[in-house]
């Protein structure tokens, strides 16, 4: 396994891992949010450019899931 695939792996594993505890805090939202910015990196790396695109959308949405829940639980008492 050469370091790209490896870092493509590490990417897809913590994605899966912070989408999997998102209940748990807003924290993982964000760890989503930046695990999906890996895999855009990743996406682009490798030559994927559709693949780099998509993610880095879905780094925007986390991102902006993020900002809300962490915005819902500060209004909370």
């Amino acid at each position: 396994m050469d370091g790209l695939t490896a870092f493509g792996l590490l990417a897809v594993t913590a994605m899966l891992l912070c989408y999997a505890l998102e209940n748990r805090s807003h924290l993982f939202i964000l760890c989503f949010a930046g695990a999906c910015l890996l895999g855009s990196a990743y996406g682009f790396l490798q030559g994927a450019w559709p693949f780099g695109v998509v993610e880095a959308i879905w780094a925007g949405v986390a991102f902006r899931r993020w900002w809300s829940a962490r915005n819902r639980s500060a209004r909370a008492p």
